[in-house]
């Protein structure tokens, strides 16, 4: 069954072990932070601070912060299972980009799994007066404040009337203002850009802290535009989301969400945000980003306060990225079928770096595939591709580097790209948000692409001996 809430999750976690409750008071100021960068590195629990220094509610934290918590979250027993969920969508494999296009439409309709309106929910139990309520984090020494670290925020396509939902961080300015980190290649920004061009003076915005952990993860994931959060939401988990009506905005929030801030963004109001420690394991700059002013504040009784740390990896949120990888693989495959598998390294950020294996059949296919990925939705954001052959796990970093060594001569395999969108949280970056691109071609080399030696026999054990082996290695064990 999915979970109807947080605290199902939380429930769930505490059965299977893998919650610690914190019963010691301590301090939401950098002190949360050190204790869970610490648990989320040795990939320990997650945390329930129950009493956070000078609050009456709990913080919930690295809930999220290893695969097994990962997959409880997903309600799954592995990324396969969902995996084969959206595989199963198509009925055959496209044999052309015309036969991809239909299926990613197919995808589309598939995934309009409406979300159910309801005429109340437990997220307006109470209300309350100021932010000031909440143990909101400050995370690293320089941070230029609190901030909320996972606030899934919801607006509306000011043309489609889509809804949209994305985890933006939110800088504390006071009881009612925050920011709002809308970078330029998010949707959030998208929206207030269209609300501008309608001629609108503010677009409405809602917050919600602490859902059911799968429209969390919804909210984080990259979908295509035109595909609800909240329907992926109701995919992924077999069941329709509810949703109910906010009281000062027309927009509509998870029903059981344990807090809600609605408001606005007017869209002709900056000010400055930042610095903050990002997971790039730098602090981003302070650069101005709009201003959310909040309208009323609701939530449930005994609220928890789910939130997260970022930081040098690993950290909790590796593992949402990985989920992202492992979910979203079928659908790159879709458009992309000599892929085998794809690796997005934590160590990369998520945006800087992506390891391709490949089942070569063509001159120029490697590079292919690079300029494929480099132009599809988020994947546009990667800076270094490499690209290897089948045989290669992208997943061993050991036999990547083996193949980057023995098979990619730089003369030949090397990609450089000008300029063009990146990561606005890539420091290398000269401007911000444009850089180039790099691509390695670790494939081994065919005839056609100029390569006119014999490419060596590769060192391997024959079957017999592995066999042979096989039935003494027990004895063999016993001497070692």
């Amino acid at each position: 069954m999915p979970y109807r809430d947080l605290r199902d999750f939380i429930d769930r976690l505490e059965r299977e072990r893998e919650l610690a409750r914190i019963k010691i008071e301590v301090s939401p100021i950098l002190e949360i932070t050190e204790i869970t960068s610490r648990v989320a590195k040795m990939g320990g629990k997650a945390l329930l601070f129950e009493k956070p220094k000078g609050y009456s509610i709990p913080v919930l934290i690295n809930a999220f912060g290893t695969e097994k918590r990962m997959l409880m979250a997903l309600g799954v027993k592995s990324f396969d299972e969902i995996r084969g969920k959206i595989l199963s969508i198509f009925k055959k494999k496209p044999s052309s980009i015309f036969d991809a296009i239909r299926s990613l439409d197919s995808i589309k309709d598939l995934l309009a799994i409406s979300p159910k309106r309801v005429k109340s929910g437990p997220c307006q139990e109470e209300r309350s007066e100021s932010l000031e309520k909440f143990p909101i984090l400050k995370c690293w020494p320089k941070d230029a404040g609190r901030f909320i670290t996972l606030p899934v925020v919801i607006t509306r396509d000011p043309e489609s009337g889509e809804l949209n939902a994305g985890v933006y961080r939110m800088q504390v300015f006071d009881g009612k203002t925050t920011g709002m980190h809308w970078q330029i290649h998010k949707h959030g920004m998208e929206n207030m850009l269209k609300a501008r061009e309608c001629g609108m003076d503010k677009l409405d915005v809602a917050v919600a802290i602490g859902v059911d952990p799968v429209i969390l993860y919804s909210a984080t994931a990259p979908l295509p535009k035109g595909i609800s959060e909240f329907a992926f939401a109701g995919f992924l988990r077999g069941e329709r989301i509810e949703l109910v009506e906010c009281e000062t905005v027309e927009l509509e929030v998870p029903a059981t969400a344990e807090i809600v801030l609605e408001g606005y963004v007017k869209l002709d109001e900056l000010r400055l945000e930042g610095p903050f420690g990002d997971h790039t394991g730098y602090y981003t700059p302070p650069e101005p980003y709009p201003i959310f002013r909040i309208t009323n504040i609701t939530h449930r009784e005994d609220p928890v306060y789910h939130a997260t740390v970022v930081g040098k990896p690993w950290m909790e949120d590796a593992w949402l990225g990985k989920a992202t990888e492992r979910i979203f693989l079928p659908v790159i495959q879709l458009l992309n079928p000599e892929i085998v598998d794809i690796n997005l390294p934590v160590e990369g950020g998520f945006h800087s770096l992506a390891i391709v294996s490949i089942k070569k059949r063509y001159p120029g296919q490697a590079k292919k595939v690079m300029y494929s990925l480099w132009g599809l939705g988020m994947l546009s954001l990667t800076k270094i591709i490499v690209v290897v052959d089948e045989d290669i796990n992208p997943h061993n970093l050991g036999e990547v580097i083996w193949a980057i060594s023995t098979r990619f001569d730089p003369a030949r395999d090397l990609v450089i790209l000008p300029p063009s969108p990146t990561d606005a949280l890539d420091h290398s970056a000269y401007i911000q948000s444009l850089a180039g691109k790099l691509g390695i071609d670790a494939t081994k080399k065919l005839k056609e692409e100029g390569y006119t030696r014999e490419w060596p026999e590769p060192v391997e054990m024959t079957e017999e001996v592995k066999k042979k082996v096989d039935s003494i290695w027990n004895e063999i064990m016993r001497f070692l």
